[in-house]
């Protein structure tokens, strides 16, 4: 076995997330980028300006797994060195969860993290681009 018979199994980075996501909670998400896109029609440049700010600054699918992970890790370590050896355990499963999410794009905390409202950065970017083009579609907005 090679490593390009294993990349074919592998899902595409960039929709690793969506793919495992349910249907329903990618509707979900979907309706509430549609409603943040629609307070802003009608707003001033700046107030767009504000949001697209924000959503550069968003934390994505992905930087709140390896947050989760980092916090995990470090508190089992913590537990494990001042309480009980046990605590270890709890960062032996994170990194299996984290080797899951590498391999298979899922893992039990995406799950939580998605039916939390965490977007990926393509559902992240789409309302960016939502929000530019009503910035480009608006003559007064490109003027202030």
């Amino acid at each position: 076995m090679n490593l390009e018979s294993i990349d074919m199994h592998l899902p595409p980075t960039n929709t690793k997330a969506s793919i495992n996501t349910s249907e329903k909670v990618k509707r979900k998400i979907a309706q509430k980028t549609d409603s943040n896109v629609n307070k802003y029609i009608g707003l001033s440049r700046k107030d767009i300006d504000k949001r697209l700010d924000e959503l550069n600054h968003e934390w994505d699918t992905e930087r709140t797994l390896q947050a989760n992970f980092g916090l995990v890790m470090l508190l089992s370590s913590l537990l494990g060195y001042k309480i009980n050896k046990k605590w270890f355990a709890l960062g032996a499963i994170a990194s299996l969860f984290m080797l899951q999410h590498a391999i298979q794009g899922w893992c039990p905390p995406l799950t939580i993290a998605r039916h939390l409202g965490v977007r990926t950065v393509e559902e992240i970017n789409e309302e960016k681009e939502s929000l530019q083009k009503i910035l480009s579609s608006n003559p007064e907005l490109q003027m202030q």
